[in-house]
């Protein structure tokens, strides 16, 4: 019997992969945190299925709960929201799987940059524009943050930056990245993506503590600060470019 890491994606309950969705009919036992998973997700569980709320669970117990079905011989869907490889607490819940061997699988999820950059209908990496996106958050009251991951250490690079769990300190954020994209850098942010009470807000970064509270916006919320998010005139990709099959031609003799 396996334990199934499940990428529940970003809300909707049709962003879901197919795989995620299959192995919910599946299992027997599905572990969910329960102030992020939308009723319509779990409706894909098969009837009978149990179903155990995560969200007041310590790791210890919710570890417990894997390794017990398993020894009974029961398949587990353990969903995490978005994707699995993002925030979700499952590196330490796979370390105290092995230790228990019992094995596991991973499958992956629609982000919640990736869901909210299709809402704002924009690339997020655009030719001489940006190549580059940083994922990251703010530290509160959340794990400390290694000492090299600072918003001016990525801020420095130019890149664009996608940050979660900042949404409470947009006021810090804007204070730390003005200096280095200056306060007409283009800004955006998107909460409850693909959910019920979606928004979105835009402008530039000078303006983001004011946009935000006038949105009211206090969760589950990206926040985009870069370039990109209004670029217009930029070169088209090298890969579609006339140029491209210029340059594989062989020169002449």
């Amino acid at each position: 019997m396996t334990v199934y890491f499940i990428g529940a994606g970003p809300g909707a309950a049709d962003l879901i992969t197919v795989r995620g969705r299959d192995l919910l009919a599946r299992c027997d036992i599905c572990l969910y945190p329960g102030s992020m998973t939308p009723t319509d997700l779990l409706a894909y569980c098969a009837p009978g299925t149990e179903l155990v709320d995560t969200a007041n669970l310590a790791l210890e117990a919710i570890v417990a709960r894997m390794v017990a079905a398993h020894r009974d011989g029961h398949e587990v869907a353990r969903l995490c929201s978005g994707d699995p490889s993002l925030y979700s607490a499952v590196a330490e819940q796979m370390r105290r799987l092995d230790a228990a061997g019992v094995p596991y699988q991973v499958v992956p999820g629609v982000p919640a940059f990736a869901a909210s950059a299709a809402v704002l209908q924009r690339e997020l990496t655009v030719p001489e524009i940006g190549q580059s996106l940083v994922i990251t958050r703010v530290q509160a009251r959340s794990t400390k943050m290694p000492s090299g991951e600072t918003l001016a250490a990525f801020a420095a690079t130019g890149a664009t930056l996608a940050l979660h769990l900042a949404i409470n300190h947009v006021e810090r954020v804007a204070g730390e990245l003005k200096p280095h994209y200056g306060e007409d850098c283009p800004v955006a942010v998107v909460a409850l993506a693909s959910q019920p009470g979606e928004t979105v807000v835009r402008g530039v970064l000078g303006e983001l503590p004011a946009l935000v509270r006038e949105a009211g916006m206090t969760r589950a919320a990206t926040i985009f600060v870069g370039r990109v998010l209004a670029a217009t005139n930029f070169p088209d990709s090298f890969l579609y470019s006339s140029a491209r099959d210029r340059a594989n031609q062989p020169e002449s003799l």
